[in-house]
């Protein structure tokens, strides 16, 4: 069975939340290969034992190296605990990255509730689920369309 690769974020006043979350749901999180931005991931992987590959810190570049994993079809979920009370510095790539999500078909939890949702539903894990990946037009095609 393929391991699903799960990126795991949050904002600084999130962060805290995130670590309880993937606390109460480690021998899930286990089965899956764990991504996340440097200092996220960090925090979880001192605290929770877990193997997390982390990148950059969301605002020096983690954020767009998720991205390129989505755009890429390399992430399977998101769990992004993003702070809509507290403006970041970064938010363009926050909304970049929610909507990398839109345009690939990614399941993405934003709130505690929602990744409940997600991580309980017997597709989460299943070997026999595949995301369904949008068909675009190669940028050839797309050129064409646009003389007609």
């Amino acid at each position: 069975m393929q391991q699903k690769t799960v990126a795991l974020v949050a904002h600084d006043h999130k962060k805290s939340d995130l670590l309880n979350w993937v606390k109460t749901h480690q021998a899930i999180m286990q089965q899956c290969k764990l991504v996340a931005t440097g200092t996220t991931g960090t925090m979880l992987a001192e605290r929770t034992g877990l193997p997390i590959t982390r990148y950059q810190s969301g605002p020096l570049g983690g954020d767009q190296q998720i991205g390129a994993l989505i755009a890429e079809g390399r992430l399977d979920a998101l769990f992004f605990f993003w702070d809509p009370l507290n403006p970041a510095p970064h938010d363009p790539d926050v909304k970049a990255l929610l909507r990398l999500c839109s345009v690939w078909n990614v399941p993405v939890a934003c709130n505690e509730s929602t990744a409940d949702m997600l991580v309980t539903s017997p597709l989460f894990l299943s070997a026999d689920y595949q995301i369904k990946k949008p068909q675009f037009q190669e940028p050839e095609q797309t050129l064409q369309t646009l003389k007609k």
